[in-house]
């Protein structure tokens, strides 16, 4: 399709070919940083990561994002060893080093590290974690609202792989993504165990049905830091908002429907397997919610 668009759509900035990154306590060139064929990352999809966007100097919410870092890395048994007070000053290295000020994203991103035998015991990565920042300038570039395809993947159950981990093991989001654009659209609507609308394949999923917000329970969808804070400014200022399940039925029929994530804040929904959401277009309230929430990133 030529006129796909993807939720992390940035316009092109030749800067990015002569960035700095961060790997395991030095700042090298693009070029140079590489890791290992023995990787536990690159082998077997074994690491978390956290995305964090960098405003008017600022890193949002950034302490938040590394609770969840450390958090995941507990979930699968990896020790960082860094603090989280060492891994925010790597953050700082790296920004100054680029000399960012606004319009940056990073991926922070920490595997089991080098293992000395291609195989899948963690006892076989003995040489410590591997962890590098990618910091690029970036800004969001989305020319148009998503259009959503339903998809037969699902978001699993916790005991299968927790959604709520970001962990480098993304190959059923990826699938989704696929079978999204075979389908004609820019990113999938997945399920959950239920069948009840949950969220995208890279971003969590809110429609605005007669003046209130809903979004999926939450029980088996990214724990979304920008999702919480839609949640959050919705309550301090007197939006009715649900956490709820609700089916397509209900989804088809919503006035709105809006994407959140760190890297697009809130992203309008244009179609949903083919139907026009809406008027197709950004809705009142998804523009109410965007000016809130750059209120609150500046505050």
């Amino acid at each position: 399709m030529t006129d796909h668009v993807t939720t992390h759509q940035a316009e092109e900035d030749a800067r990015n070919e002569e960035i700095l990154i961060w790997l395991n306590g030095r700042v090298v060139p693009k070029a140079q940083a590489l890791v290992s064929v023995y990787d536990s990352g690159f082998m077997l999809g074994d690491g978390v990561w956290e995305g964090i966007r960098l405003y008017d100097g600022r890193w949002a919410f950034l302490d938040e994002h590394i609770e969840r870092l450390f958090e995941a890395a507990k979930a699968i048994d990896l020790d960082i060893r860094l603090s989280p007070a060492e891994v925010i000053a790597a953050i700082h290295e790296t920004q100054a080093a680029n000399a960012m000020t606004t319009d940056a994203h990073a991926r922070l991103m920490v595997t089991r590290g080098v293992k000395t035998r291609p195989f899948q015991h963690p006892s076989l990565s003995r040489q410590g974690p591997t962890m590098t920042i990618i910091m690029e300038h970036s800004k969001p570039k989305i020319p148009r609202p998503i259009r959503l395809a339903t998809v037969p993947h699902m978001r699993g159950l916790p005991m299968t792989q927790d959604p709520k981990l970001n962990s480098h093991s993304k190959l059923n989001c990826i699938l989704a993504c696929i079978a999204a654009e075979k389908a004609g659209a820019d990113e999938a609507l997945m399920l959950d165990v239920h069948g009840f609308v949950n969220t995208t394949n890279a971003c969590n999923f809110f429609v605005v049905k007669k003046g209130a917000v809903w979004t999926s329970t939450g029980d088996y969808c990214m724990n979304g830091i920008t999702r919480q804070k839609v949640i959050d400014l919705c309550r301090a200022n007197a939006i009715p908002v649900f956490e709820r399940n609700f089916s397509l039925v209900d989804t088809y029929s919503a006035d709105e429907a809006f994407l959140t994530g760190t890297f697009g804040a809130q992203t309008p929904v244009s179609t949903i397997d083919g139907r026009t959401i809406g008027t197709g277009q950004m809705g009142p309230m998804t523009e109410r919610l965007r000016a809130l929430y750059k209120d609150l990133v500046r505050a």
